[in-house]
């Protein structure tokens, strides 16, 4: 089911992201060309587009993983490019990234995973208070019987989650999803996409989701930003993003959805 938007004026909100002017190359290959986006407060914004358009690189930037070429991007009231390492360490703290892969390590148990970012950044927390805040990710993505489990014992889906609980579990005040239904059957997808709005909803999130999966952009999105050839060139609600006769715009929707 698609979703509502959430804000009646967008524009109101505080911008929790703000990027305006964005470049970055590699070598010859000039992969972002002025980006300009806008993530507000409690917002899922959606980013899509064809693989090796860029959408993994900007969000790497958003995380201080890459640094851009040339513009301005601010997170949290941070001007990322500028922070040195211990602010950029501060600020990441509060920034949760699903990676595509789930990133979870197999030698450790799901319980294991879990406190494994709490013992390294919160090391004042008591045993009680570390397993109280397992339980709780847990909870958040409807897991609590696979505490004890390894990463191999559990499905995709399962792992996605898991890997999803993980980044919760810090709280985070930004969730940045990497192709959140890349590899999954439709049933488990539509059941990522549930959790992704659930996680917006308990811990008023603010979210880029990259994906070219319109399923999941149409369930899960605010908004929807095209990427093409290195910028936006559409951004609005899913209905209006696709209201259009741009044969670039045409193509992408007919290849990819199924209503």
């Amino acid at each position: 089911m698609h979703k509502k938007i959430r804000h009646t004026d967008i524009q109101d909100q505080h911008a929790d992201i703000m990027i305006r002017d964005l470049h970055k190359s590699f070598g010859a290959n000039s992969v972002l060309k002025g980006v300009n986006l806008d993530v507000f407060r409690g917002e899922n914004v959606v980013v899509l587009g064809r693989s090796g358009t860029g959408k993994s690189v900007l969000i790497k930037i958003i995380a201080g993983l890459l640094k851009p070429d040339s513009g301005t991007v601010i997170v949290l009231d941070k001007n990322v490019p500028e922070l040195d390492d211990k602010e950029l360490l501060q600020l990441r703290l509060k920034i949760g990234f699903s990676f595509q892969s789930s990133a979870l390590y197999d030698s450790m148990t799901v319980k294991e995973n879990l406190e494994f970012p709490l013992l390294r950044n919160s090391r004042n927390l008591t045993k009680a208070a570390i397993n109280t805040h397992v339980e709780e990710a847990l909870d958040a993505v409807g897991l609590q019987q696979t505490i004890h489990q390894y990463p191999s014992e559990l499905s995709g889906g399962q792992r996605k989650r898991i890997g999803i609980a993980r980044t919760l579990i810090m709280r985070p005040l930004i969730m940045l999803y990497d192709e959140p239904t890349a590899g999954l059957d439709p049933v488990t997808s539509v059941e990522i996409n549930n959790l992704i709005n659930e996680v917006q909803e308990r811990y008023n999130t603010s979210s880029i989701i990259i994906t070219h999966d319109l399923t999941c952009a149409k369930a899960t999105g605010d908004r929807v930003a095209i990427l093409l050839d290195g910028s936006f060139i559409r951004t609005g609600r899913f209905e209006e993003v696709f209201a259009t006769r741009d044969e670039r715009i045409t193509s992408f929707y007919e290849y990819n959805f199924i209503d």
